[in-house]
């Protein structure tokens, strides 16, 4: 359930019902809006003394959430959730501003990753993606290159200033992707590895969560609800395809799930259309289409020679494709009244 406070209510007031809830076994999760408090009772509230809560100064109303994901939904914040990426670019997603994540699959070496880096910071990016540990379905592939790996993605942060993007695949890495990135990424495939979102909740830095190859609309937000539950609001959602019977991509990318996204939660989604179609010449056009539908970001895989690329060559696209794409995709968001 939600108490909702009335206009002008203060935060004592809101702490007051917080600390009700906490006495009643249920964890609280306060949100500030711009014209008042809110606060979720998380928890099995069959037997909350709805009685004691009502009576507290400030209270307007108590509303049960319908929806399985609860700090998740709507019902819990009417106002879209924005995001800082951190960097000196100041980056955000959500809000008018469409944000453009790009690099490379993964790091490869210190200068491809700073070549790389200086591109997509003269292209208009705000944000650096780059792997340096690699999950592969065979264990002969390239897996990255650790920790050595983020180093040079940090190197390059303080030459561009773009935030950091990179991959943590369980839990032994969050501290020390933690020292390094400004963003963690969980992906598809740890969609449902429950312990490692709730160790990404509890470490604080901003999460993007990226949907599960076959997972369902509500099992993708509950999956945030693990991270934001674990302490942590700052979720960005990810669509990047799903798989099906199609064999002419690599996954099908699922677009229409942004217009559901923003009719039942508050989370920014970016799209991926690298992953999403496996195809380089399909990422500019779905690029564009992304951001039609209403997608806060794009995260794009780029590398200057895809052709020899150790990852995921097949689906990046170049610096100067790059260039091109985000000159287009300007134009669809301002036709849409929004800007990069």
């Amino acid at each position: 359930m939600i108490v909702v406070m009335q206009h002008g209510a203060t935060r004592e007031n809101a702490e007051r019902v917080a600390q009700l809830i906490r006495e009643m076994g249920l964890k609280d999760h306060i949100i500030e809006g711009t014209h008042r408090f809110v606060i979720a009772a998380i928890g099995d509230d069959r037997f909350l003394d709805k009685g004691a809560i009502e009576n507290v100064e400030g209270v307007e109303r108590i509303v049960p959430i319908l929806a399985p994901y609860k700090v998740a939904s709507k019902e819990v914040q009417a106002e879209p959730s924005l995001v800082p990426l951190g960097g000196r670019r100041g980056g955000v997603v959500g809000g008018p501003k469409v944000a453009v994540i790009a690099g490379p699959c993964s790091v490869e070496s210190r200068e491809q990753i700073l070549e790389v880096a200086s591109a997509v910071s003269e292209a208009g990016a705000v944000a650096l993606r780059g792997g340096a540990f690699k999950p592969r379905t065979s264990p002969y592939q390239f897996q990255g290159l650790g920790e050595k790996g983020l180093e040079y993605l940090a190197e390059a942060r303080e030459r561009t200033g773009l935030a950091i993007v990179t991959e943590v695949m369980s839990i032994e890495q969050v501290d020390v992707v933690a020292r390094y990135a400004d963003v963690f990424q969980i992906g598809t495939r740890n969609m449902h590895n429950f312990n490692l979102l709730c160790a990404c909740g509890e470490a604080g830095k901003p999460v993007l969560l990226k949907r599960g190859w076959s997972a369902t609309l509500e099992e993708f937000l509950l999956a945030a609800e693990y991270i934001i539950h674990a302490g942590n609001k700052q979720v960005i959602l990810c669509e990047r395809g799903i798989r099906t019977f199609e064999t002419y991509v690599r996954n099908t990318l699922a677009l229409g799930v942004i217009p559901a996204i923003k009719r039942e939660s508050h989370l920014p989604i970016v799209v991926d259309p690298s992953q999403g179609t496996g195809h380089a010449y399909m990422v500019p056009a779905m690029c564009r289409a992304a951001i039609a539908a209403g997608a806060d970001g794009l995260i794009i895989e780029v590398h200057p020679d895809p052709q020899h690329a150790l990852t995921d060559g097949a689906q990046s696209i170049t610096p100067q494709v790059l260039h091109q794409t985000i000159a287009e995709v300007e134009k669809i968001a301002a036709a849409v009244g929004r800007s990069l």
